[in-house]
């Protein structure tokens, strides 16, 4: 079988500038991803207001976050086997539409299993919207200015670190738990009529097929080209590389390098700041010199960061936060490249299937990261408790 990349030349330097309409697109698909991360991410500076207004333990609280995960990986890879057979826009006003009502739906939860239930509501259909999110970039978008459209939107990520959960945090002090809940699923009203009226219809993907869709065709396509299976890996070892530190930044910071409970914040706030500010930058980057060349050089530059953070001496408080900024600037930095490469080794027509098992595959790989990390720590963790007594 023939192995379809779509550039044979993708660290050629291409200066092409995006267009006013892929502008719009990709601010909508940027306001999409930043409502879905947002109501992903709200939930855990949340905790103690659930244990306490609904009366449960926080092993019963992690069920809350973890069910959105799962949920999330059922969706995606459900979906992979229909979604390429519908135009994009109809399938991201559907999903949007799913999304929206787990949302509302989580703000009116009287008790904790319909919460549950709204939670899983919501991650099965905002696990499949960040896979539709990046098949329409790579129908739409031309290699040659991919990576600028996948920093524009990926800003969404930092903007809901920086903007988002802060926000939300204060409105749920000011006003009740449920309120931040609410307020994105109105706002996400508003851009499901800007998805209606600015999302062209995308069917390109339909007209251009040669052989009718067939439900096991997404995973027969993955199996048999060793160039998506290689996208996959790759996909996966990335996901291990960032989520074996992020967990557990917060806590290492706390307890090794003495930051009380109000200056951890500070380690998502500047190190969203500056992803928001440097984001772009890797893009133009990719762009300009390839993207293959790009993620190299930044990936480099995020193991130099992966040493600093783990092996940090007791330092000041400045100095560790510069230490934290540059791990979320390369992490996030060499996902931009990243995400390009791996949206170039599939063919439009099967590029939303693709992509779903990606989803669902992400899924798995943050939960099985977030038990290595644990697993590697846990005997420091008790050898640190032991001495302590």
């Amino acid at each position: 079988m023939t192995k379809y990349v779509e550039s044979p030349e993708l660290n050629k330097p291409l200066k092409d500038k995006l267009l006013p309409h892929e502008w719009r697109l990709l601010l909508i698909l940027a306001l999409i991803q930043f409502t879905h991360i947002l109501d992903f991410m709200i939930i855990m500076p949340l905790g103690a207001k659930f244990m306490e207004i609904f009366a449960i333990s926080p092993k019963q609280f992690s069920f809350i976050v973890a069910c959105y995960s799962m949920a999330a990986f059922v969706g995606s890879f459900t979906s992979a086997f229909f979604i390429d057979k519908f135009d994009r826009k109809k399938a991201l006003l559907l999903l949007y539409a799913g999304f929206t009502l787990g949302t509302i739906t989580c703000s009116f939860a009287p008790s904790y299993p319909i919460l549950l239930l709204a939670r899983m509501l919501t991650g099965a259909f905002g696990g499949v919207l960040a896979a539709l999110i990046f098949s329409i970039i790579g129908d739409v978008i031309p290699l040659s200015r991919r990576g600028r459209a996948m920093s524009i939107v990926m800003n969404g990520f930092s903007a809901a670190s920086v903007l988002g959960v802060p926000i939300g945090i204060y409105l749920a002090a000011l006003l009740g738990w449920n309120i931040p809940f609410l307020a994105i699923g109105i706002f996400s009203i508003f851009i499901s009529v800007a998805i209606f009226l600015v999302v062209p219809n995308m069917s390109k993907h339909l007209t251009d097929r040669k052989t009718p869709h067939r439900p096991m065709q997404a995973i027969s396509s993955i199996i048999s080209n060793k160039n998506q299976l290689n996208a996959l890996l790759f996909n996966v070892i990335l996901m291990l590389g960032h989520f074996t530190i992020i967990p557990f930044i917060a806590p290492y910071m706390e307890l090794n390098i003495g930051f009380s409970q109000t200056q951890v914040p500070l380690i998502y706030l500047f190190g969203g700041l500056f992803t928001v500010v440097v984001l772009p930058l890797f893009g133009w980057l990719s762009d300009k010199y390839g993207h293959i060349k790009v993620f190299t050089i930044v990936s480099l530059g995020a193991a130099c960061s992966i040493f600093a953070i783990t092996n940090l001496p007791v330092v000041s408080i400045p100095i560790a936060l510069a230490v934290t900024s540059t791990f979320f600037i390369a992490a996030s930095g060499r996902n931009i490249p990243a995400l390009t490469l791996i949206t170039s080794v599939v063919k439009p027509e099967n590029r939303g299937s693709f992509m779903s098992i990606r989803s669902s595959i992400n899924e798995a790989s943050l939960a099985l990261s977030t038990l290595l990390s644990g697993a590697i720590i846990q005997k420091t963790l008790m050898a640190l408790y032991c001495t302590i007594q």
